[in-house]
């Protein structure tokens, strides 16, 4: 029986395309998204591949509807081994232009969103005595980026709350692990000024975005079996922007 990994954002962007991966991979998949839409689409995009793929549309935000989820995905599904979360959201805008309802959305669906999902189908990993844990943050949360102040502070809890759960969970046998992505060719990015776009890939010493497949890449290496001694880790796929960050 193939191994089921949870994908939160999994309706676009870096979620679709780790998703997409994983199914390759031969993963059973819980596809979670906010857009009901976008994920109905993701999971008809992946009936060919080798594993079952269910959408399930949810607020990672929302224990009381991510409970619920779980419930469907345990009865359709089974419990699974995997949890990957992709979700996240992000507008360019300074600081200082930013009110109180927009600093509530950045950390809830970035922060808050990991933990919610995080904490909701541990039990299943830890009932199996193994299990994967694969937040996907930003080397924001690394560096810093210039507009997205909010994000890039949920984004470092990300990567604390990461480092500290895999404390935690090792003597589990449940690694947990940080995947921290560059500028990357989403549809969240590529709404932004063509000229901000110009200036991030002149940055990059690989002069080119990040694709999502290269973020799915990295994801599906700490799911796979060659990444079974490694926790706690964090890697940038950043095409080396932030090498010495």
């Amino acid at each position: 029986m193939a191994d089921i990994a949870v994908v939160t954002g999994s309706g676009s962007g870096i979620g679709k395309a780790v998703a997409a991966k994983l199914a390759q991979d031969g993963f059973d998949l819980a596809l979670l998204d906010i857009n009901r839409d976008t994920v109905q689409a993701t999971a008809s995009e992946l009936a060919s591949k080798p594993g079952r793929a269910r959408a399930y549309p949810v607020d990672v935000s929302a224990m009381v509807a991510l409970q619920q989820a779980r419930q469907r995905i345990l009865a359709e599904l089974g419990p699974p081994s995997v949890i990957v979360n992709c979700a996240g959201w992000s507008v360019i805008q300074p600081f200082l232009e930013n009110d109180a309802e927009f600093w509530k959305k950045a950390i809830d669906i970035n922060l808050m969103g990991t933990i919610a999902v995080t904490r909701v189908f541990l039990d299943d990993l830890l009932a199996a005595g193994r299990g994967r844990v694969i937040n996907v943050a930003s080397d924001a949360g690394r560096v810093g980026s210039t507009g997205e102040v909010v994000y890039s502070a949920a984004k470092g809890g990300v990567i604390a709350f990461s480092k500290s759960l895999a404390r935690e969970l090792a003597r589990s046998q449940i690694s947990v692990n940080c995947v921290c992505p560059g500028p990357t060719a989403t549809p969240m990015l590529l709404v932004q000024d063509p000229k901000r776009i110009d200036a991030l890939t002149k940055a990059i010493p690989m002069k080119r975005l990040a694709e999502p497949s290269d973020i799915a890449a990295a994801v599906a290496f700490f799911a796979g079996p060659g990444a079974g001694y490694i926790t706690g880790q964090v890697l940038s796929v950043s095409g080396g922007l932030t090498m010495a960050g």
